[in-house]
């Protein structure tokens, strides 16, 4: 193993030093662990810190933000906890960068926007859009570009400006453009692995030692449903595939003290 991919060669590290690990998520891959006790990456990002860095006893990788179970993209890990301080700072006032690529249901009429809902959590591990006044209510914005309009459907770039629970998801489906494939808000088919075409294409930080600002971006997915958007490379979409090209059972990975 070495420093240039992840378990394996079609899985790409973006980046990495003392302070960030900066990954590719393939949908269908928690990010962090829940009841279901699944492998999440950020249980695979420990094991893989531990035995490429020869780490003695438990390893910290700090999670400091998520995408949907679903969603594929860019994600950065913190490797100690001052920088997970400060990065998590970045998220909370803004200053990180979010950019996505999502392929929507039907033609969106405005070339470009911003959209401000307040969206609220809902128990179901769902989220709603609702009047500015409610309890417990969020301040959700996003804006966003059309790309592209073909056969009913509309490619969008956008700039996530909050991180509210299925943000991006909740506000495009409350306009009536669910993002394909997202059965939970309103599409009208599911994609091949229960996949969403919501893509985190790009994040923009400041490192939180040197300064200096970087910018991670990933090629799309393998089989992403815009075909003028092939790229000359692509990495694996769904976590099953890259699960099968590691040739063990995820679970097999886990260990004792990582």
């Amino acid at each position: 193993m070495n420093g240039d991919y992840f378990f394996h060669t079609s899985w790409p590290i973006f980046y990495q030093d003392n302070h960030l690990l900066v990954l590719y998520k393939p949908a269908g891959l928690l990010v962090q662990a829940d009841e279901s006790q699944e492998i999440s990456l950020l249980e695979l990002g420990k094991i893989w810190v531990k035995d490429v860095y020869k780490k003695p006893g438990r390893v910290f990788l700090g999670m400091v933000h998520r995408l949907d179970r679903p969603v594929a993209g860019v994600i950065l890990f913190c490797r100690t906890s001052k920088a997970a301080a400060r990065i998590s700072g970045q998220f909370r006032t803004g200053t990180a960068q979010k950019y996505y690529l999502a392929v929507l249901e039907g033609e969106l009429k405005k070339e470009s926007g911003s959209i401000v809902n307040f969206i609220e959590r809902r128990e179901n591990r769902s989220s709603l859009v609702v009047p500015e006044k409610t309890r417990g209510a969020q301040e959700a914005r996003l804006s966003f570009n059309v790309l592209d309009i073909d056969r009913d459907r509309t490619l969008v770039g956008i700039r996530l400006e909050t991180g509210r629970r299925h943000q991006i998801r909740v506000q495009f489906a409350h306009m009536g453009h669910p993002v394909a494939g997202d059965l939970r808000y309103g599409a009208s088919a599911p994609m091949p692995q229960k996949q969403i075409a919501l893509f985190a294409k790009e994040l923009i930080v400041d490192h939180p030692v040197r300064g200096e600002k970087l910018r991670f971006e990933s090629p799309l997915p393998c089989g992403w449903p815009w075909p003028k958007l092939k790229e000359k490379t692509c990495v694996p979409w769904d976590w099953r595939q890259l699960e099968k090209q590691l040739g063990v059972n995820s679970s097999l990975l886990l260990v004792d003290g990582y």
